[in-house]
């Protein structure tokens, strides 16, 4: 089993890095780490600029809490296309290819594996908090 990712402490000023869960077309699943271009653009007027992605589209966000407890998540896939940031606690991943990922908090997650066998999660025992923004 890999180590505790923390893809919050990987950003620099020019990108930053999260996990990405797909399925091929074959209906297996993998994860990779992708990332993410972060470029100057004043955002504050008046204040010096900062390092933003592109705008991704967006049409919803919900916060939800992984109740205490839960632990393992069997085989699932989400429900449409979602970059999901843990805010608390750690996550592991498991895909159909073998492959198992540990996420720390902070860490974002672009669930891309809406057909195809999915994958399984597993929360700690205290549970988590967790922001699902539904990509457009």
């Amino acid at each position: 089993m890999k180590n505790v990712i923390s893809y919050v402490t990987r950003a620099t000023d020019e990108r930053l890095r999260c996990l990405r869960i797909y399925a091929d077309a074959n209906g297996e699943t993998h994860m990779q780490e992708i990332d993410m271009a972060l470029l100057p653009k004043t955002l504050f007027k008046y204040n010096p600029p900062l390092c933003l992605s592109d705008t991704l589209p967006a049409s919803g966000i919900h916060f939800c809490r992984v109740p205490s407890g839960m632990g393992e998540v069997s085989w699932h896939n989400p429900p449409r296309r979602m970059l999901v940031i843990w805010l608390t606690g750690e996550v592991e991943f498991e895909t159909s290819d073998g492959d198992i990922r540990r996420v720390a908090a902070g860490g974002a997650v672009l669930a891309e594996d809406t057909t195809g066998r999915g994958h399984i999660s597993r929360h700690p025992r205290e549970g988590q908090l967790v922001a699902h923004i539904e990509l457009a």
